[in-house]
């Protein structure tokens, strides 16, 4: 499995390595002790949880306040497109996002340290993306900031079909 540093501290994207025959493809998508190796705790995911989404669908921006919550997230069927929004004010890459393509082709998955925002847009018809999360949901912890917000200028590949009115009535990246 390789690992990958992205432009965001602390992100990290984790390639497995597929093995194809005649019966299909077989793959790690997770390795505890790779994943040690680059300072992240297995055994602190405590929660996994799955969404699916269709094309053009977009969920997003999220995050949490107090501690925050580490993800490690992948695209288990379909394909999205991924964005990493760094939240963390004492960060060198605050205010910075960066897009990622997960798919069940190259079966990758993003680590997203505390402190992130995330959301993502599918762009197959059906995307199923599953998130393996470190503390338990607390819906007074939620934070969500508009997807489309001008100062974060994000390009979505595609037209956003369906979006949540939570998501359509999210706040903005800074407070005017």
């Amino acid at each position: 499995m390789e690992v990958r540093t992205t432009s965001i501290d602390g992100v990290l994207l984790f390639v497995p390595t597929p093995h194809h025959d005649a019966r299909g493809l077989f793959t790690r998508t997770f390795d505890a002790a790779i994943a040690a190796e680059h300072g992240i705790d297995p055994a602190s995911f405590i929660q996994d949880s799955q969404s699916r989404s269709h094309l053009g669908g977009l969920r997003g921006l999220h995050g949490r306040t107090g501690r925050g919550e580490a993800k490690l997230v992948r695209c288990a069927h379909g394909a999205v497109s991924d964005v990493v929004v760094d939240a963390r004010p004492d960060s060198p890459t605050f205010g910075h996002h960066e897009m990622f393509r997960l798919d069940d082709v190259t079966f990758a998955h993003l680590y997203i340290p505390p402190g992130m925002l995330h959301g993502f847009q599918a762009l197959t018809p059906v995307a199923d993306v599953c998130y393996r999360i470190d503390r338990p949901h607390d819906p007074a912890e939620d934070v969500a900031i508009r997807y489309d917000d001008p100062d974060l200028a994000i390009d979505w590949p595609l037209p956003v079909t369906e979006i949540s009115a939570r998501d359509l009535a999210a706040g903005p990246w800074r407070p005017h």
